[in-house]
């Protein structure tokens, strides 16, 4: 018998027990389009500017950080101000390890046994991680056939279920597709004749690339104390290596957060890092811009082939349907392109790169599908 076999079995929880942890494959290929990063590295100057805020942090890692970063979350809130026209007091604002972070504080907060969280499918893979690992009960709805979600479906299944968080996300992974204010509105209301109450939290990780006229959720703050609104500085800020994440809500909400939060869980490089890239916000966003840009010509292009795809907001496209996705995603990886094969079945997800790495994409898709251009004379 091997020592493996001697040994008594760790005592795991029995939800664990064969799991595999969650995240997408990490292949060497020249092209990465599959986890919605931004394709552009920060500019010398906000690298130079970094290490500076850094060098300066790292004279006093022989001290705790400050443990409600009240000069990050004062200028997170300056930022929001500009870039959604909402001013929030710093009170308001909390951030964390990425918006997986900001997520699982929401559930251990207001989650736990005995108590449930919904969102509406297709949707975040990790949302019903968040619940499984704080031990609340996990429900999903339906969203429609185009994606969005109807304001009917989303009250009789908030008031079937009478969950104690309601997790939306809008731009919405791995679909793309956004929430019109008044079906937010259609679920605040609902969540707010829960017995005992219900918070919900629009999760607008992608938030900054959504398309003019489509709002944003901390529109609705001031109306709503049940109400969260998170962000992250993983995407739009080209920070997704800072795990940086954020949201805005009552500062009862907010004062919710700090009691399940770790000690000291925002370490002081951490803090110098977003400080940095924060005062850097107009230069990046004109990144955004030219992400938007290409994002919206990858749409066009895509559906002047005949595919199938979902309106976008965000920085990646869904596109299909395939009767065998895999085969698709496997002949564009055998041509050095990585996309993600998420989603309801049939479709895959492609992040926005740069339009070199667009290129190579459509190059890769064509060659595996044999796509042609509408009204060709291939297709006469």
């Amino acid at each position: 018998m091997t020592a493996d076999l001697a040994r008594p079995a760790l005592p795991l929880r029995p939800e664990l027990a064969g799991l595999e942890p969650y995240g997408a494959p990490q292949l060497d290929v020249p092209i990465l389009l599959n986890v919605n990063e931004n394709p552009y590295a920060p500019s010398e100057e906000v690298v130079a500017d970094v290490a500076r805020a850094v060098a300066d942090a790292a004279r006093g890692l022989n001290r705790y950080p400050d443990r409600d970063f009240d000069a990050l979350r004062a200028d997170l809130a300056d930022y929001l101000a500009v870039e959604s026209g909402v001013r929030v007091d710093p009170g308001q604002v909390w951030a964390a390890n990425g918006s997986n972070e900001i997520m699982l504080h929401v559930l251990q907060a207001f989650g736990g046994p005995g108590r449930t969280a919904l969102s509406f499918a297709p949707t975040y893979s990790m949302y019903p991680e968040y619940a499984r690992d704080t031990s609340t009960a996990w429900v999903t709805g339906r969203r429609e056939e185009d994606f969005g979600l109807d304001p009917d479906v989303a009250r009789a299944t908030i008031a079937e279920h009478a969950p104690s968080v309601v997790l939306l996300a809008s731009p919405n992974n791995p679909t793309g597709t956004a929430l019109p204010a008044s079906t937010v509105l259609a679920v605040l209301d609902a969540a707010a004749q829960v017995p005992g109450g219900c918070v919900v939290v629009v999760d607008e990780a992608y938030g900054e690339f959504r398309r003019r006229g489509t709002p944003s959720a901390l529109e609705l703050l001031d109306d709503h104390p049940h109400l969260a609104v998170s962000r992250t500085m993983s995407k739009a800020f080209g920070l997704a290596g800072a795990r940086v994440g954020y949201l805005a809500a009552s500062t009862a909400f907010v004062d919710a957060l700090r009691v399940v939060r770790l000690p000291y869980h925002l370490s002081a490089v951490t803090q110098a890092v977003a400080r940095a890239a924060l005062a850097h916000a107009p230069s990046l966003m004109a990144q955004v811009g030219a992400l938007r840009d290409e994002r919206d010509a990858l749409v066009v292009w895509l559906r002047e082939r005949g595919l199938r795809v979902a309106d976008s907001d965000a920085n990646f496209v869904l596109f299909g349907t395939f009767d065998d996705r895999r085969a698709v995603w496997q002949g564009l990886l055998d041509r050095g392109v990585l996309i993600r094969e998420v989603g309801p079945q049939g479709w895959l997800r492609v992040s926005v790169g740069t339009p070199q790495e667009t290129a190579a994409f459509k190059d890769a898709l064509t060659q595996v599908v044999g796509l042609v251009p509408a009204g060709s004379e291939e297709e006469r």
